[in-house]
């Protein structure tokens, strides 16, 4: 469809079909991993499981709450164990089921060294300790005013993060539509936005959302 609006995919993951953006970079802050005291691991990206893949392969001797079904993945394909699996929770949604079914474990959530949600102090009132250890960081890719996408592009966004890194770098055009992973990211799209959420929490799904956008345009 020649007259099909461009879709502007803001993740580190390239996909065929849409014009690849992307709008963070990871640093890894860490060398090694403190395993000791801990019996379960959490993650809540699948950029954090290669991360720990890469600093340490002891990881992959803890079960783990893996948050998002992109994490889940990573983690079964780098040989780890799922053992709870919250596709679509965060925050303090996360943090309730944590004091409800893991009470009893001790759990280090390997992070980004900033987060949305202070799950730390929030299992803290319900007297559950909450080990945490950062492991890398996220920062914006900077582009010149040039590369803005034009008017009427669809602009997929799969995290809180390339939101605020699109912003940083560009304008947000009223005729601009918006394609979320996920509730999380949607709250942090500028206000009256037009947008759509995928059906599920993986970057496949929102790609075949941003397409069934651009066929009814």
């Amino acid at each position: 469809m020649p007259d099909s609006p461009p879709i502007y995919l803001l993740s580190p993951d390239a996909k065929e079909g849409v014009y690849s953006l992307p709008m963070i970079r990871f640093e890894t802050s860490a060398q090694s991993i403190d395993f000791s005291g801990c019996d379960t691991l959490m993650f809540t990206s699948k950029q954090a499981v290669r991360i720990a893949d890469a600093i340490s392969k002891e990881w992959k001797n803890f079960p783990a709450v893996a948050v998002g079904a992109a994490t889940k993945k990573e983690i079964e394909s780098l040989g780890g164990q799922v053992i709870y699996f919250p596709e679509n929770f965060y925050g303090k949604s996360l943090a309730e089921d944590i004091a409800d079914f893991f009470a009893d474990r001790h759990i280090l959530y390997l992070r980004p060294r900033e987060v949305l949600f202070d799950s730390k102090g929030y299992l803290a009132k319900s007297g559950i300790i909450l080990e945490e250890q950062i492991i890398y960081e996220t920062h914006c890719i900077e582009y010149d005013k040039q590369m803005q996408p034009p008017e009427s592009s669809i602009i997929i966004f799969t995290s809180p993060s390339t939101i605020h890194c699109f912003l940083k770098n560009f304008d947000w055009l009223p005729s601009y539509r918006a394609v979320v992973i996920g509730e999380s990211t949607k709250v942090h799209l500028p206000p009256k936005s037009r947008y759509y959420v995928a059906k599920r929490a993986l970057i496949d799904s929102c790609v075949e959302k941003a397409f069934e956008v651009a066929a009814k345009s």
